[in-house]
This record gives structure tokens, C-alpha cells and sequence, in this order.
């Protein structure tokens, strides 16, 4: 099915492209999202007319995602389930719960907002992607734990590991520069002794011009 977007979509397309989507896709989310119209003569002409109006509506949506992103930067919700000793959980954590969780510290993050492609079936701490719009995204901490006080420990355990993880990079990324900055050092010393070069051979050329200059005047002389 042809449709115009009124939006921007993620491996769609641009507000105002023409694409093909499949039938299912349009009817069930794009049309009741109001993120598309059917591609007929006369929607065309009803979005060329409300071009304006959908820009606007598009620059707004962006904007309080945003303001979204920069309210959940940062942000960490803990999940109190039962689970068993060896940490697997007695059903699973879903997107929905995500979102219940980040209800709790007073946000709203729609199901569709939630990139979480299979539920969690363990405990732990795990970071969450939150597409809040094609051009906005936050990461969110969610802690999974059957108490609060395994949950508080779970925290402080992966926070060293983040800490860790962090301070590793940063000794790989030194590593990884200290080659390239010896090799500077050798690379100008290579080009200054191009230019030394041909400086010594004008010189040694020089030379034998100067003796040549000496023994003819000497000649001379002795004439």
C-alpha cells in the first residue's frame, strides 16, 4: 500500500515521502497514530494544503521529546520480583513494566517508546534504550531484584563495573595514542633530514668548484 508520512519513521522515511508499506502496517498502526494518509489524489492535496500544520505539529513532538529525554537522563527504576536462587525470575519483566516503573518517579513513556525486543527473565541491572522520537533517544538504568536491599546492592555492584568498564577504555585509549605519538616525533625528523638532503649535496657541489676557483688562480699567478 502507497501512503504519504506525516512524520518522520525510522527506516521509512521523511514527513511528506511516498512509501510502500505493507496493509497490515498501515491499518493497525500507522493510520490510528495519525502518522500517515493513504496516498489518494485528494489526501495529496490535503497534506500539500497542511504542510505547514504538520511541520509545525512535527517540530513540536520533537521538542517535548526532548525535554523528555533531558527529565529521564539519569534516571534508574527498580522491579521487585520473586525469583529463584540462581536469579531467574518466576515469569518476566516486560516493556509495559518499564513503563508502570517510570510511571512511579512521575514520567510517562508510552509501550512503543520502550526498545526492548524480549522481556527479562533474570535478575540484574540492565540499561533500556527509550526512543522517545525518530530523533531523540535516553538510556535508562532498571534494576531487577526480589528486594530492595538485593536491589540497593545489585546498584552499587554494577556502578564499580561501570566505573571499571570506563577507566579500561580510557588506559586502551592511551595505549592506543602512545603509538601514533612516538611515531610524530620519527615522521618530522624523517622530513627535516629530506630537507638536510639536498642542502649537504649543494654543499658537497660547492666544494669542488671552490678548489677548481683556487688552482686556476694559482696558475695564473704563476704565470
Amino acid at each position: 500500500m502507497e501512503i504519504i508520512l506525516l512524520e518522520r519513521i525510522d527506516r521509512l522515511g521523511q514527513m511528506g515521502d511516498v512509501v510502500n508499506v505493507k496493509n497490515g502496517y498501515a491499518r493497525n498502526y500507522l493510520f490510528p497514530q495519525k502518522k500517515a494518509l493513504r496516498k489518494t489524489a485528494d489526501n495529496m492535496k490535503v497534506f500539500e494544503a497542511k504542510r505547514a500544520e504538520y511541520e509545525a505539529m512535527n517540530a513540536k513532538l520533537k521538542a517535548d521529546a526532548e525535554q523528555l529525554a533531558k527529565d529521564l537522563k539519569g534516571l534508574s527504576v527498580t522491579i521487585i520480583r520473586q525469583a529463584a536462587e540462581t536469579g531467574q525470575l518466576y515469569g518476566s519483566v516486560t516493556g509495559r513494566d518499564v513503563c508502570d516503573a517510570i510511571a512511579e518517579k512521575g514520567l510517562k513513556v508510552e509501550r512503543r517508546h520502550v526498545e526492548l525486543n524480549n522481556p527479562f527473565k533474570v535478575m540484574g541491572v540492565f540499561d533500556v534504550v527509550l526512543k522517545l522520537h525518530p530523533d531523540v533517544q535516553q538510556t535508562i538504568r532498571v534494576n531487577i531484584a526480589r528486594s530492595e536491599a538485593e536491589a540497593q546492592k545489585a546498584a552499587q555492584k554494577a556502578t564499580k563495573a561501570a566505573k571499571a568498564e570506563k577507566e579500561k577504555a580510557a588506559v586502551e585509549a592511551v595505549k592506543e595514542e602512545a603509538p601514533k605519538a612516538e611515531k610524530a616525533p620519527k615522521a618530522e625528523k624523517a622530513e627535516e633530514a629530506k630537507v638536510e638532503e639536498p642542502k649537504a649535496e649543494k654543499k658537497a657541489e660547492k666544494k669542488p668548484a671552490a678548489k677548481k676557483a683556487t688552482k686556476a688562480k694559482k696558475a695564473k699567478d704563476a704565470e
